[in-house]
């Protein structure tokens, strides 16, 4: 059997090239180790509907390869894994959600029309959190099976991009497409110890993805390493008519942007330029010393500042006024993801056209209050009478970020991506994260899901009982290739990506 663990885009391409093996015996493998520890053994539970022709595009790119004797494109012949937040023709889609279990769309999200065109074969869908709203990984549509972390199988991966972390990490897939709204690429990415990034809201579109809040949303790659991370961005960005965000797709190519044509052009640069960058750290956001969880991730996080320090990376620590009022009052989860996803139901006629129809008022699910809590939020958020101050001061954060970065000539901010290390599964039930009845969940990446900048997510290094933690970096709007090349240089002089044990 082929040998696919930890296997990138260049190495499977070269493979290709050479003859050593093809497309479909790529494929295959993966598809067969899906089998073999995600659909049985111990069960991963990150995949969901699988692909039943991915063999047969498979082939149809060795057969152009052998014919033309080039490749398709950037991404040609290389697995993905898409998560099932994306219509995917001819698939079973459920968005989380077990009212759609049945649900096959008729044609592609355009991410996913993006990715073939490129010479992806996707190989099938992966678990998310109900809606992409539950910070842990299990939904209605696999009658609430979790997704089991493949460093700890008690422990969780994060959500809601979930499952396509846990593919990646897991050697199910070279690359995973996933969604961030409010941390859900990053937060399963510092979970499982893969890189992930959340790009500028609009660069990439959404069309075919049900939302979560419109003004948050956005796709964005998941990888093993960087490099692949930027290659696979440069098959996801494009303008499209159908979302208007998109205009951000538009200025970005008008900026000349990437340079070089590629977000991996200049990668190899990234050493040297993380060892003159000067970074602006967020210790506000490191957990208290006083919490063992939060001792772990920091002492991991500012073990992997150190050895960055040590190789000329300058530190410095930043404070921002009122940090945990800005990283929460202006997000509109209550105000307007109603409004949001009704809207996407309208295009699904066959679909319950209202959450709150799907979604009772309150549940015994204590990680579901949120999801409820939004169901039954108001229909048109303008109804909300805080929406408009939530809106004003979301701007008012931004302007204060873009300032703070600017005036220290900063070429990104960092801090950890979750204060604590991932979560058992009993801790979805037990209360852990619930404050005053209301959750509270300790992530980071609200900061810049606010703001709306582009982050990346890092593997940082590991708890001393083993479980992954990431370190985040925070840019400004359209500095996705400058994030890309910074966290190259962090991959390089930190080396922390492991092999999950025991998945052989």
């Amino acid at each position: 059997m082929l040998e696919v663990r930890e296997i990138t885009i260049a190495q499977a391409q070269d493979g290709f090239k050479t003859g050593r093996f093809s497309a479909k015996e790529l494929a295959a493998a993966f598809l067969d180790r899906i089998a073999k520890w995600d659909k049985a053994g111990p069960r991963i539970n990150s995949t969901m509907a699988l692909s039943t022709t991915a063999l047969d595009e498979a082939a149809e790119l060795d057969n152009y390869l052998k014919e033309t004797g080039h490749l398709k494109g950037k991404l040609h012949g290389i697995p993905v894994l898409v998560k099932d937040q994306t219509d995917t023709k001819g698939m079973v889609t459920t968005y989380g959600s077990a009212v759609a279990k049945n649900n096959i769309p008729d044609e592609d999200a355009v991410v996913v029309t993006k990715l073939k065109e490129a010479g992806a074969v996707i190989l099938g869908k992966t678990t998310l959190a109900e809606w992409a709203s539950v910070w842990f990984s299990l939904n209605g549509a696999t009658d609430y099976e979790f997704t089991k972390n493949p460093y700890n199988l008690d422990h969780d991966v994060g959500a809601s991009s979930g499952g396509s972390s846990a593919a990646v990490a897991a050697n199910f897939t070279i690359l995973a497409v996933g969604e961030d709204t409010g941390g859900s690429i990053r937060v399963p990415s510092s979970f499982c110890n893969i890189v992930g990034l959340r790009p500028t809201v609009g660069l990439i579109s959404r069309t075919g993805f049900c939302p979560l809040i419109k003004t948050q949303d956005t796709p964005g790659p998941m990888a093993r390493t960087v490099t692949d991370c930027a290659l696979m961005l440069d098959c996801m960005v494009s303008f499209d008519p159908k979302d208007e965000f998109t205009g951000t797709a538009a200025t970005a190519a008008a900026l000349g942007l990437p340079k070089g044509g590629s977000y991996a052009a200049f990668l190899q640069d990234g050493v040297d330029k993380i060892k003159r960058a000067k970074i602006g750290v967020i210790r506000q956001k490191f957990g208290p010393e006083s919490d063992p969880y939060c001792r772990a991730v920091n002492k991991a996080v500012l073990a992997a500042i150190d050895k960055l320090q040590r190789a000329g990376t300058t530190f410095i620590d930043v404070h921002i006024d009122n940090l945990d009022h800005y990283m929460s009052y202006p997000l509109t989860y209550l105000q307007r993801s109603r409004s949001d996803i009704n809207s996407f139901l309208a295009t699904k006629p066959h679909l319950p056209q209202d959450m709150a129809d799907i979604l009772p008022a309150t549940s015994d699910k204590p990680y579901l209050s949120t999801t409820c809590a939004i169901a039954h939020g108001p229909k048109d958020p303008r109804d909300d009478p805080t929406y408009l101050d939530r809106i004003l001061q979301r701007d008012e954060f931004k302007r204060k970020v873009d300032c703070l970065i600017a005036s220290l000539g900063l070429d990104a901010l960092t801090l950890p991506d979750v204060r604590v290390p991932p979560p058992r599964f009993e801790d979805a039930t037990t209360g852990r994260f619930m404050k005053d009845g209301q959750e509270d969940f300790p992530t980071n990446t609200f900061l810049a899901s606010v703001i709306r900048h582009p982050a990346i997510s890092v593997p940082a290094g590991f708890t001393e009982d083993g479980l992954p933690i990431g370190i985040e970096f925070i840019g400004l709007e359209y500095q996705e290739q400058r994030l890309l090349e910074l966290a190259f240089g962090v991959e390089a002089i930190l080396g922390a990506r492991k092999v999950p044990p025991g998945l052989l």
